[in-house]
């Protein structure tokens, strides 16, 4: 039984790329049914059509009841397995994360450096190690309880474009590995 996966994505697509390249070639036993964004010219946008991946748009509105109830609706439709927020930068509602299972990739070894601007946050403090985090969405800021973390060394001429292009590469080869282990062990509860 395939699992179903929906991205949700704002930016430049390259973690919604690697989890829907791991689907089409084996690494992730699930399918991809669509890549949500709020951002309609994202160029995630592109990057979908290339590999021939429904995308579902669905712009912020001024009323933010009305877009969080429809994003429940559009995600209820599809009732996928697993959301995976895959740079998507809005906070899901607390009856959005309650009702799926969300997992979220963060640039930096979570608790440390949550929000938006985690690789700035790191290279101020002057931390000698940041890196990638998957963890579960809660109705929190990044505090949903961990699943994988993986290091990355800050290197003394790292500027924020430089480390976080490093820790992107880190990122997508966590969120593939995390989200094949999540699917399989959905599949041996289902046994």
């Amino acid at each position: 039984m395939s699992r179903s996966i929906l991205i949700l994505a704002s930016g430049t697509g390259s973690l919604a790329q690697a989890i829907i390249v791991a689907t089409q070639s084996g690494e992730i036993s699930g399918n991809v049914i669509g890549v949500l964004t709020d951002q309609p010219d994202a160029q995630v946008v592109a990057k979908c059509a290339v590999l021939e991946i429904p995308i579902i748009t669905h712009p912020m509105s001024s009323d933010r009841k009305s877009w969080d109830a429809e994003l429940f609706l559009i995600a209820q439709s599809l009732n996928p397995s697993l959301v995976v927020s895959a740079g998507f930068m809005r906070i899901l509602a607390p009856e959005f994360v309650s009702t799926f299972k969300v997992i979220n990739s963060h640039p930096a070894l979570l608790p440390k450096f949550p929000g938006a601007h985690a690789v700035r946050d790191a290279l101020a403090a002057k931390a000698s190690v940041t890196g990638a985090t998957i963890h579960w969405v809660d109705s929190g800021i990044d505090t949903g309880k961990v699943i994988a973390q993986q290091e990355v060394q800050v290197l003394a001429d790292d500027t924020e474009a430089v480390l976080h292009e490093r820790i992107k590469i880190v990122e997508r080869g966590l969120i593939v590995a995390t989200i094949s282990d999540l699917l399989a062990s959905m599949e041996n509860t289902d046994e």
